[in-house]
């Protein structure tokens, strides 16, 4: 986010400016207004004194000189009196404009310590002007740092509110079936379906708190990482076995075409974390019907798998968002997700070394192509 710059000294965008002038006045004042020092003029007047003083006295060495009439010697006391004043003043000019950025980035600072990360400063100079300087490239980095916290407060929120909300709908299941298996005068027929339906929710919330402390541990890298061999075909075997009941139940067609062996160093635990939820959601969006492929090639340096669908697709927008946290672009699907799996399998790639591309298009099906080292 970049805005024109002026010679203004701090814009706020939030509050306005009688919000401003009613902020505490501690605020304003972590910097005290330097004001004119009498200390300061007096040292100068000294000093000045001084110096002329020394010359009088080397000139007298040299030149016999007459005794000066007192008027003579006031009249050159004011002189440099002035002269003190003005030296004196202009150094607290000087000073004074260079503190004054000082001080607005302090009152800045306050405000985003306060929880205010809408605080902009402006530049007192344009970026390609000959003029900008080391306070210009200050109060840059500035506006970029405070974008980046308000991007990571936002987050913040965001994740509360999708956790609560992730939670709240398996609990409130949970609730409400726990109550009406409590009822007298159930079937059994009624008590095994609502019996389902609970342990339903229950392993849905069991998953979603697993994944999240998958996502956590992989983002703060506190993952301990067990590297080997690993057999990418084989994998790729055992977990669409795990998944074939899913196939078959919405008929499926899978065509594989993999090595016989192709190894891979990577930790086995991660590569499952990314082949199940690919897989997995390539059968959950590919209609009844429809066609999944596995495509596996290794050159002497990469491993590469390739699982396409032909199903839903997503539109450039949603593509944009696919590694984003609780993201879900088909909200019809939901229920059978939390959307964290694409968001694990990407933090997984990279701290394997790899790297994930996605082409997907609406109405036509996704590609997902995992490129790691190989062994």
């Amino acid at each position: 986010m970049r805005r024109k710059s002026s010679v203004e000294a701090l814009q706020i965008h939030g509050p306005d400016a009688s919000e401003m002038e009613a902020l505490p006045r501690k605020r304003s004042m972590r910097i005290k207004e330097r004001r004119f020092a009498p200390s300061t003029f007096i040292w100068t007047f000294v000093i000045l004194c001084s110096l002329a003083g020394c010359q009088a006295l080397i000139l007298g060495s040299y030149v016999k000189l007459p005794s000066f009439p007192p008027l003579f010697i006031a009249g050159m006391t004011g002189y440099w009196a002035i002269v003190a004043g003005i030296v004196s003043f202009i150094s607290y000019r000087q000073v004074r404009r260079r503190l004054e950025p000082v001080h607005r980035f302090s009152e800045a600072s306050q405000l985003v310590a306060d929880g205010d990360f809408s605080v902009y400063l402006d530049p007192r100079h344009l970026p390609e002007s000959k003029d900008w300087d080391a306070d210009d490239e200050m109060f840059k980095d500035f506006n970029i740092m405070v974008e980046a916290l308000g991007s990571i407060e936002t987050m913040k929120n965001d994740f509360v509110v999708n956790v609560s909300h992730e939670i709240k709908t398996p609990l409130a299941i949970i609730q409400s079936y726990s109550q009406l298996l409590g009822k007298p005068g159930l079937s059994d027929e009624q008590r095994m379906h609502y019996s389902e339906i609970v342990t339903s929710a229950t392993k849905r919330l069991g998953q979603f708190v697993t994944n999240i402390l998958k996502l956590s541990k992989m983002e703060n890298q506190s993952i301990d990482l067990q590297l080997e061999d690993c057999d990418i075909p084989r994998q790729l075997t055992d977990i669409v076995l795990g998944l074939s009941d899913g196939f078959d139940a919405r008929d499926i067609q899978l065509d594989i075409d993999m090595d016989d062996t192709a190894l891979a160093k990577a930790d086995s635990g991660l590569l499952e974390i990314i082949w199940g939820n690919i897989l997995g959601n390539a059968m959950k969006f590919t209609e009844p019907g429809g066609h999944v492929s596995i495509r596996q090639s290794s050159d002497d340096s990469m491993v590469s798998v390739e699982i396409r669908d032909d199903g839903c697709g997503m539109s450039s927008d949603e593509l944009a968002h696919v590694f984003d946290k609780f993201y879900q672009a088909d909200t019809s699907h939901a229920a059978q997700g939390n959307g964290l799996g694409m968001a694990m399998v990407h933090r997984a790639v990279e701290l394997l070394g790899g790297s994930i591309t996605i082409h997907s298009e609406r109405g036509k099906g996704t590609e997902v192509q995992v490129r790691l080292p190989a062994a």
